[in-house]
């Protein structure tokens, strides 16, 4: 074999090599609200089902000019699931709770929204602001099953970390932890 083959056979294999990482990086997505942009980097490998899901609703336009209706300092900002005068948003049929997948809820990761019922989760996300030990995954159980982190904030934490600090009240059907000023999700695209 001469010098010029091995050489472009080895740059063959790094370039097939550099395309087979660039087709496994993990999908992201661009969160554009009323005070900035966040970019969130999705765990497909550990949390499929969640992540097919938020790419469902993402793709389709879902969270465009929704808001984050639930904040609570140090703990997480919540959004996905109501429109600016607070009417719920369509949802598909609820996923497969996947908390048990190792992933933590730690600060700036991103998980699944659910009421008591572990299995109920549609549209609605939270971002953690703190390291939330407490809602991981324990056991299989309706008090252990945890909320499912599939993905993590990866550019924008000062954009989390200035919503986590709003001002809160009352608004629409909620008694409490709602921001006085809406914070808007203008738009949500998948970056390809």
């Amino acid at each position: 074999m001469t010098f010029k083959k091995y050489l472009l056979g080895t740059l063959s294999l790094i370039l097939a090599f550099q395309l087979q990482i660039a087709h496994a990086a993990n999908p992201k997505v661009k969160m554009e609200t009323s005070k900035g942009t966040i970019i969130i980097e999705l765990y497909p490998d550990k949390a499929p089902i969640s992540v097919a899901n938020f790419l469902q609703y993402v793709n389709a336009g879902a969270y465009d000019g929704t808001i984050f209706h639930r904040v609570i300092k140090n703990f997480m900002n919540q959004g996905g699931g109501f429109t600016t005068d607070y009417k719920k948003t369509d949802t598909r049929d609820p996923i497969k709770n996947e908390a048990d997948n190792g992933l933590k809820n730690l600060e700036f990761t991103v998980a699944m929204a659910r009421t008591s019922d572990p299995h109920s989760a549609t549209n609605q996300f939270f971002i953690n602001t703190a390291d939330n030990a407490f809602l991981d995954h324990t056991a299989k159980t309706s008090r252990g099953w945890g909320y499912a982190v599939f993905g993590k904030v990866i550019e924008g934490e000062n954009i989390v970390g200035a919503i986590s600090r709003v001002r809160t009240g009352a608004g629409g059907p909620f008694a409490k932890d709602v921001p006085t000023k809406p914070i808007i999700i203008e738009k949500m695209t998948e970056i390809k």
